[in-house]
């Protein structure tokens, strides 16, 4: 038996460390809605009705009482983002631009063993979500002028949105989870210890570096990396044979920092993933009918995001306390209903609201970082192709949204050259006002396998 338990942590591990870190699209803020296809096709619903593997990526006690199992899955995003502008802004480039890079794949695999009747170990991997923009450098903003006549360059441009050339930011962020489940009577606890792994870019905004603090390590760096882990802990409780309840929540993922770039992002670098709590409910109407209900809060006003876009002093990026992206903790509602209507095929419908992270007062960041999908519908299906393997789909599409406010402008105490006072301190553009947008078309499908009772092989035999 150790053996073969070995034997199955190490097909789990290899299956799950295939599945690299990746780019998504999110709705509450850069949190996916779901990270599963059945959870996506329920609108991110499912905290209180645990029926796969990737069940203890919401709630760590739904795994107990599965079968030993495993999953798959790949999903695909289409966003379509940019922003637009209206009268004359001075720091970023006007007209209706949007961003390129629209396709990104989104992995995720999940593993489940039952101990005995009464609890369960598991492993996870998945995206939890992420940012990205590509704005080209056909996108050209004006030089800025000032002095007499307007003959002194305030602000050079080689071209892109920001005048620094081609621009835009890459956050990826993924989980590995591993999980233990047990049961007491009516009521299952679980607890998920989580590593994460973040990855960053940001191109293109050497023209705000004297607003760093350190202009060496602001942006054009490549890639860099952080590291960290936190824990998430699940409760359920099943009140009655139709009636469940789910409440899961996760402490903030506490992140090494980006050195690389800690003369952008605030505390020299610092970037913990926000602590999150879910609670939710499900219902079976009919036995093969199921309502759920979930309602999530994440604390983003706690990191380094929640810190002011404004204003923009010299020195702010990068500083303790200085400039972040302005978000505040958001809260989602998700509801899902899923049909079983034949024994081989089951369907699935949800709707997901997410407040927005994103205030209207940082719309000129939010052109790097367009964060502001709020209604989202989901669908899919489940497909029993044999008594072990099954398949899902799920679709999810982001509705268009923005945010629009006058443009951000920073404090300008002189000219390059030759050197004269200005003195014109940080304020809101009269005369420019920049809206961000965002949708996107989303797809996923996976695989799973059930091992028969009582079969202790590492490899699926049969499929």
């Amino acid at each position: 038996m150790k053996k073969s338990n070995s034997r199955s942590l190490l097909f789990s591990l290899t299956a799950i460390a295939a599945l690299a870190p990746s780019v998504s699209f999110g709705a509450d803020g850069y949190f996916l809605t779901g990270f599963g296809p059945r959870q996506r096709a329920l609108g991110g619903a499912g905290v209180a009705d645990s029926r796969d593997a990737m069940a203890m990526s919401i709630n760590p006690a739904g795994i107990v009482g599965l079968e030993r199992m495993f999953q798959v899955g790949l999903g695909v995003s289409l966003p379509e983002r940019g922003y637009s502008t209206v009268g004359q802004p001075v720091v970023l480039a006007p007209g209706d631009v949007r961003s390129g890079r629209p396709i990104f794949p989104v992995p995720n695999g999940a593993y489940v063993h039952p101990i005995d009747a009464e609890s369960a170990w598991g492993l996870a991997t998945y995206g939890n979500g992420g940012l990205n923009t590509s704005y080209d450098i056909g996108h050209f903003k004006p030089p800025v002028k000032a002095g007499p006549g307007g003959i002194i360059t305030v602000s050079p441009s080689f071209g892109g949105v920001l005048g620094g050339g081609a621009a835009g930011l890459d956050l990826q962020q993924s989980f590995i989870s591993a999980t233990y489940a047990r049961k007491f009577g009516s009521f299952s606890v679980g607890v998920s210890p989580t590593l994460a792994i973040q990855m960053f870019n940001a191109q293109g905004l050497k023209i705000l570096s004297p607003y760093s603090s350190n202009m060496y390590n602001f942006t054009d760096m490549a890639y860099d990396w952080s590291a960290g882990g936190g824990v998430r802990v699940g409760f359920e409780w099943r009140a009655t044979n139709e009636l469940r309840f789910g409440l899961a929540g996760a402490t903030p993922m506490f992140m090494s920092r980006f050195l690389k770039y800690r003369g952008l992002i605030a505390d020299q670098g610092s970037f913990d993933i926000p602590a999150n709590v879910t609670a939710g409910v499900a219902y079976d109407v009919l036995p093969n009918l199921t309502l759920m209900a979930d309602w999530r809060h994440i604390f983003y006003s706690a990191t380094t995001a929640g810190y002011s876009s404004y204003p923009i002093w010299f020195g702010s990026f990068g500083s303790s306390g200085g400039t972040g992206f302005d978000w505040r903790d958001t809260d989602s509602a998700s509801l899902g209903a899923e049909w079983r209507a034949t024994p081989k095929l089951t369907l699935r419908a949800g709707y997901h609201y997410s407040t927005l992270a994103m205030r209207n007062r940082a719309a000129t960041l939010a052109a790097l970082a367009p964060a502001v999908a709020a209604h989202s519908v989901t669908g899919g299906f489940g497909y029993q192709l044999t008594k072990n393997s099954s398949i899902d789909f799920a679709a999810i599409y982001d509705f268009k949204n923005s945010v629009s406010y006058a443009e951000d402008v920073p404090f300008v105490g002189r000219a390059f050259f030759p050197s004269i006072p200005l003195n014109v301190l940080p304020h809101y553009n009269p005369n420019a006002t920049i809206t961000a947008w965002g949708r996107a078309t989303q797809f996923t499908v996976g695989y799973n396998y059930k091992w028969d009772a009582g079969d202790t092989s590492w490899i699926p035999s049969h499929f």
